[in-house]
């Protein structure tokens, strides 16, 4: 039997954090480590096949192709000790308030696996679903948690756990979550760079 539940879905970077997170940590590597310098020709190819292909999925890849399996290991929890610093004041109380009031908050976000649960494990999200990446090939992925796939991945979450999802509220701030924003009752879009509720 399936049960009815009311969830509230929430994205991450620009939403709950400012600043992206991957690109942030893209970043911290290159202060911390000359191999990703060898890289910039291939990342500026890849700027502009995003440029041309916003949705593709070869760029995404490759634009981090400079990232390994012991540089994961070696600067990521460095790196989420500092970005847990960008989180937005309001996050952690409206998490917990949805919660309060009987609700299944679910974390939906694009970035990694090796970041994302860890820079939220202290919210108490009943779920965090996010980008898969190779273990071995952290620069590969495994499901792209962005667009539509989102929704897909709260569907299978949803199929798991043997419920059927009533959306009550998405939070986002970008465009590129409008398939996780319409299948709730109320979308609810945050300025990234403030962290604060945009007026509709």
């Amino acid at each position: 039997m399936l049960k009815k539940t009311e969830v509230v879905v929430f994205d991450f970077d620009g939403t709950l954090s400012a600043r992206d997170s991957n690109v942030e940590f893209a970043k911290y590597c290159f202060r911390h480590s000359i191999r990703p310098w060898f890289y910039l020709p291939l990342m500026a190819v890849c700027g502009v096949i995003r440029w041309i292909k916003p949705h593709g999925l070869w760029w995404r890849e490759n634009i981090r192709r400079f990232i390994t399996r012991d540089m994961v290991k070696k600067f990521a929890p460095d790196f989420i000790k500092l970005h847990k610093r960008e989180r937005f004041g309001w996050a952690k109380e409206r998490v917990a308030a949805e919660r309060a009031a009987g609700r299944t908050v679910v974390l939906i976000s694009a970035s990694t696996d090796y970041l994302v649960p860890h820079l939220v494990r202290d919210m108490k999200f009943d779920a965090v679903l996010c980008s898969r990446m190779d273990k071995n090939k952290p620069w590969r992925y495994e499901y792209v948690c962005w667009g539509m796939n989102k929704v897909y991945a709260l569907d299978e979450w949803a199929r798991q756990n043997k419920i059927i999802p009533h959306v009550v509220r998405s939070y986002s701030d970008s465009t590129a979550d409008m398939p996780m924003m319409e299948i709730a009752d109320e979308a609810v879009w945050i300025n990234r760079k403030t962290g604060t509720r945009k007026e509709a």
